[in-house]
Order: structure tokens, then C-alpha cells, then sequence
């Protein structure tokens, strides 16, 4: 168990220091674009986004999380899975790019919006290389490569979008802007792989094609569903509002995205170790996912807790025509608790060979969400996109615990008290801050001192997570 805690926190180590620098970074980007553009076109900006990821699955195709299952646990064929999936990808770009094309012209929007689509588009075919190729990385755990990778492209992307606003390009120039940055990091990405790991090639096995496709396809339509009940609101916030309620909506929803990267990176480096466990310890297996939650969990209650009280002060940042975006914000912010549950439920689901499992539920949860959407955005418009997403993930919750308890994983009632050590902790500093009423920024650190102390006192740290810890520093 030592060396795969350590490697496991090594890796994160990487990821990590990566994480935060892509999370300043994004968080620059993010408010830098608002300012730039304006509700209206940031609402166009955000629906492009969500509008091309909603035809994710005909690029992505589930490669990525099948790849590395497969090659985490069978390193003697790396070649033959990785090459034929890199020469896949071209004939899939093709298609996925005319279909978000097409599909946005026959909606009828606006030739700005279908440009932005476009762009985006082809932005994404450049990141699903990246996330091919990080497979390779992920399934033999050497995540330094790929936090470097991140690196690189966060910081490009939030220089180039600097230089844009000094320009008059406007939306297109943010697009390029992305665009040029993917670009940049993917070269190094090659680089680095073929030097350290693996020189991948083109290998067209059109039979292995059709192998690929089977298998990936489980996974493709989870990251589907998902999509859909996570990234629609904004395409329909667009179709039944205006751009500028799109923009308020895209406001919060971005700053929710930047939390959320955190989640990617813990997935990236815990998700491998799971498989292997699946096939060779499967008590481990559980032990990592009641981790995973609690851990998670003491990260992601607080800092709801804390935007509840704080959200419009934190919209603020992007200036006075988004400040109405702060309602929002407060309620999006759940997301973010039950998002990283439901995302530890779906890694030991998916290392446990359940992926079909998976994407009925987030089958379930698209459909449920696009029917409220239908109901609440005509009458409520943003807020009711955002209680459409929480209510979502809240039925996935249920719906995952349902499926880990039929493998046996379930966690004991040790978890139950620890979360319930994190809600009471997390409950004390909402009382805190109402009564104390501080600024924002002083608020902060006070929250930090607080929500320890008490984390501390009613002990929900146990022996294990200090034996984790001392595997963790080498002790």
C-alpha cells in the first residue's frame, strides 16, 4: 500500500502545483474575458462552448478513460491502442467539426454565434489529442509530464488572451487565442512522450478500429449525458433568453469551472491506480474511494458554505454589469459538492468495469435535467438553470450509491460520521460568518483558521489518514 500512496501523492504533487498555477491562471483569463467582451458576447462565447461540447462524444468517443484502463494493465500493447487511436481521431475531427457546423447553421442562429462554434470546434479536436496522449502518461503514472503540459498551455492561454485585448478581434481573437495555445502545448506534449515513455505513430487497423469504438463507446456516452445536463443550460438559456442572460449564467458557471479542474487533476492520477487495484487488491480499491470522498469533501462543503455568504462579492470581481450573476453563483456553488461525490462514485464504477452502469445514470440525469430546464428557465431564466443542475446532481447521487452497493463497495458508517464531522464543521463557520459580517478578504483567512480548528477538535482525521500522510512525506 506504501508505494502506491506514495506514487498515487506523488503524481498529485505534480498535478497539483500544475492545478494551481491553471487555476490562477484561468481564473485571470476568466475575468480579463468578461471584461473584454461584455455579457452579450461572453454569453455568445459561453454558448459556443457549450453548444460544440455537446457533440464531445463523436471526437472524444471515450477514448481517453478507455485507453488508459486498457493500457494500465496491459503495457505490452501500448502501441497497437495508442497509434490506432491517434490515427482514429482524424476521421472522427472530420465529422465531429461539420457537425457542429451544420447543426448550429440549421438552428439559425446568428453568423457571429455559428463563427464562435466553428472555432471552438476545432479547438477541441486539438484537445482531444491532449487527452489521448495523456493517457499514456496517466496509465504509467508519470504525471509530470502532463502537469508541465498544463502548465504550458494555461499560461499561453491566458498570454495570448492578454495580447487579444489589445487588439479590436474581439470574439474571434479570444478563440485563436485558445486555439494557439493548444497548439504550442501539444507540440510539447509529442515531445515529451516520444522522449520519455513511447514514440507513438499512425497505425490505420481498421479492424482494431472497430474494437476501439465497441469498447469506448460506454464511456463516450457517460461523458455525453454528462455533457448534456452540465453544459445544456447555457445552449437553452441562449434559445429561450438572451445572449445576456447567457453571459450573467456563463459568469458563474466559469468560476464553478475553475473549482472543478481540481476534481480533473485528482481523477487523472487516482483513476489508474483504481484499475489496478480492481484487478489486484479490491479492499484497497474501497479504501481508495472512501478517500477519495472524504477528502474531497473537506474541500468542496466549505468553500460552498463560504460563496453562499460571499457570492456576490466574488462575482463582483468581473465588475457591476455581472453583479446580478451572484445569485447564481450561490446556487451553482452545490455543484461543486456533489459533482466531485458523483465523480469518485463514477471512478471506482468505471475501475470496477461498470461503465455501462454509468452512463444509464447519466442517461437518467440528462433527460431529468432537460425537462426542467424546459419548465424553469422560460419562467425562472438563470436561476433556474442553476437549480436545474444541483437537483441533477443530487439524483445522481442517489443513483451511483445505488450501483457501488451492488458491487460491494459501499463505504461503512465510518465515512457517514466523518461527513458528518465536515458538515458540522463547515456549519459552524456559516454561523461564524454571519455573525461576524467581515469583508471578503479578511474573511477568508478567518474562514481557513476557523473551519481547521474545528476540523481538529472533533477529530476527522483518523489513523489512517495520518499513516497516508506520513507515506505521503516519506516518513
Amino acid at each position: 500500500m506504501a508505494n502506491i500512496v506514495k506514487t498515487a501523492f506523488a503524481n498529485m504533487g505534480w498535478m497539483m502545483i500544475s492545478q494551481i498555477i491553471a487555476s490562477v491562471c484561468a481564473f485571470v483569463w476568466t475575468i480579463v474575458t468578461a471584461w473584454y467582451l461584455g455579457p452579450s458576447d461572453y454569453g455568445i462565447f459561453g454558448a459556443a462552448v457549450s453548444f460544440a461540447a455537446l457533440f464531445g462524444i463523436i471526437i472524444d468517443f471515450g477514448l481517453p478513460t478507455y485507453l488508459v484502463r486498457s493500457i494500465s494493465t496491459d503495457f505490452d500493447n501500448e502501441h497497437l491502442y495508442l497509434d490506432n487511436s491517434i490515427s482514429l481521431k482524424l476521421f472522427l475531427a472530420v465529422f465531429y467539426v461539420i457537425a457542429v457546423y451544420l447543426t448550429s447553421m440549421a438552428l439559425g442562429w446568428e453568423s457571429k454565434l455559428v463563427m464562435m462554434c466553428l472555432l471552438i470546434a476545432i479547438e477541441n479536436v486539438i484537445k482531444s489529442y491532449h487527452a489521448v496522449l495523456f493517457s499514456s502518461f496517466q496509465a504509467h503514472e508519470k504525471m509530470k509530464y502532463q502537469a508541465i503540459t498544463n502548465t504550458v498551455l494555461n499560461v499561453l492561454t491566458l498570454l495570448f488572451i492578454i495580447l487579444i485585448t489589445f487588439t479590436d478581434l474581439s470574439l474571434v481573437g479570444i478563440a485563436f487565442a485558445y486555439i494557439f495555445a493548444n497548439f504550442i502545448a501539444l507540440i510539447y506534449e509529442i515531445f515529451a512522450l516520444r522522449k520519455h515513455i513511447i514514440k507513438p505513430k499512425l497505425s490505420f487497423d481498421f479492424d482494431f478500429y472497430k474494437v476501439l469504438l465497441k469498447a469506448g463507446l460506454p464511456f463516450a456516452l457517460n461523458g455525453l449525458f454528462y455533457t448534456i445536463y452540465y453544459s445544456i443550460d447555457l445552449v437553452m438559456i441562449t434559445q429561450f433568453s438572451t445572449t445576456y442572460a447567457t453571459g450573467l449564467y456563463n459568469s458563474a458557471y466559469k468560476l464553478i469551472t475553475v473549482l472543478t479542474l481540481f476534481y480533473t487533476i485528482y481523477s487523472s492520477v487516482v483513476f489508474p491506480v483504481m484499475s489496478k487495484l480492481f484487478k489486484n487488491e479490491k479492499d484497497l480499491l474501497r479504501l481508495s474511494f472512501v478517500k477519495s470522498i472524504k477528502y474531497l469533501s473537506l474541500v468542496t462543503i466549505p468553500i460552498s458554505v463560504f460563496t453562499m455568504f460571499y457570492g456576490y462579492d466574488i462575482i463582483g470581481i468581473y465588475g457591476a454589469e455581472y453583479i446580478e450573476a451572484g445569485g447564481v453563483l450561490t446556487v451553482l456553488i452545490w455543484t461543486v459538492c456533489f459533482l466531485f461525490i458523483n465523480g469518485a462514485s463514477s471512478l471506482i464504477l468505471n475501475a470496477s468495469h461498470q461503465e455501462y452502469s454509468v452512463t444509464k445514470i447519466y442517461s437518467i440525469a440528462a433527460i431529468f435535467n432537460i425537462c426542467l430546464n424546459f419548465v424553469l428557465i422560460p419562467n425562472y431564466s438563470v436561476y433556474g438553470a442553476a437549480v436545474s443542475t444541483v437537483l441533477s446532481e443530487i439524483l445522481i447521487l442517489f443513483l451511483q450509491f445505488y450501483m457501488v452497493s451492488k458491487i460491494n463497495q459501499l463505504p461503512d458508517r465510518h465515512l457517514v460520521f466523518d461527513l458528518l464531522k465536515i458538515c458540522f464543521a463547515s456549519g459552524v463557520l456559516g454561523i461564524v460568518l454571519h455573525v461576524l459580517n467581515l469583508n471578503m478578504w479578511l474573511a477568508m483567512p478567518v474562514s481557513i483558521v476557523v473551519y481547521f480548528a474545528v476540523i481538529l477538535l472533533v477529530r476527522t482525521l483518523d489513523k489512517e489518514d495520518k499513516l497516508i500522510i506520513k507515506q505521503i512525506v516519506g516518513k
